[in-house]
């Protein structure tokens, strides 16, 4: 059985962790905050750019992004991590489906290039011997839509150049602060979609004017439509780390909690052991 000292110093530490995980769940709940705003901005340009896009369908399949690159074999995977811990599984379930997703496309004979942004799945990667290049690991410390233009530029430029059959991407896309899903899918080579020519509304009226020509529009339009997803890929996956770490400091917080409620009681027991102890010590002295 531990002493009261004993039972007094963990009782101090589980103190300071507390206080720890406390402050570390208002820094995220603060950050999941002003990520959350970013995302909901983000979305509404986002989806106004899109929707021009998808009225301009129909110019988009002679664009370079959209045809295939049968003469190259190469598929990268860009995933989004976090670059420091204490998120919960956060890091360990997107480390879970890029190996889920390496090995089915390796299994169906084309190799793999991961390039990770953040530093958690860069080393878990490599500990498994994949592929990795580090180029863009450090990209999303500062939320910097420079950043993940000249990311998205690079592999524009790759896959245009036939040096990528395709690209993916694998990140944890945020729905709410309960609530973040796995996302992946091909970012390139783009489909042209189609909703139009099925028959839904044409976000375009008839009666819009396009100029220079729909063909300038789509070619100014689409590299920004690339990096405006980019850039939306890490918001997201920022907003979701945030949400995790509050999550995860505060399973923390109420762990701590139940310990030192443990504790305590364990301590007032063993202290009040002690005094009737001493009493009946004091007792037997002054009947003897």
């Amino acid at each position: 059985m531990a002493s009261l000292k004993e039972i007094k110093a963990r009782i101090s530490s589980v103190k300071s962790t507390l206080k720890i995980t406390q402050a570390m769940k208002m820094v995220a709940s603060a950050k999941l905050r002003k990520a959350q705003k970013m995302v909901a901005g983000l979305d509404a340009y986002k989806g106004a750019l899109n929707d021009i896009l998808l009225g301009l369908s129909h110019q988009m399949s002679s664009s370079a992004l959209v045809a295939s690159r049968p003469s190259a074999d190469r598929v990268a995977i860009v995933v989004f991590s976090s670059n420091t811990a204490l998120c919960g599984s956060y890091n360990t379930n997107i480390f879970k489906a890029l190996e889920a997703r390496v090995n089915e496309i390796e299994a169906a004979g084309n190799p793999v290039t991961v390039f990770p942004v953040g530093e958690k799945v860069a080393r878990m990667a490599r500990k498994a011997g994949r592929d990795v290049r580090a180029d863009f690991v450090a990209a999303g410390d500062n939320l910097s839509y420079g950043d993940m233009a000249s990311l998205a530029q690079f592999f524009v430029d790759g896959f245009v150049a036939g040096s990528f059959a395709r690209v993916e991407l694998l990140y944890m896309r945020y729905h709410s602060a309960s609530r973040q899903s796995i996302e992946n899918g091909t970012w390139l080579p783009l489909k042209a979609s189609s909703a139009v020519a099925e028959g839904a509304p044409d976000p375009l009226a008839d009666d819009v004017i396009v100029e220079p020509s729909e063909r300038e529009v789509v070619e100014k339009l689409l590299p920004l439509a690339m990096r405006t997803d980019m850039y939306a890929t890490l918001l997201s996956s920022n907003a979701s780390e945030n949400a995790c770490r509050m999550i995860a400091m505060q399973t923390a917080s109420d762990n701590a909690q139940d310990l030192l409620g443990q504790l305590q009681l364990t301590y007032n027991k063993q202290r009040q052991q002690v005094i009737t102890e001493e009493l009946t010590d004091i007792s037997n002295g002054k009947l003897a």
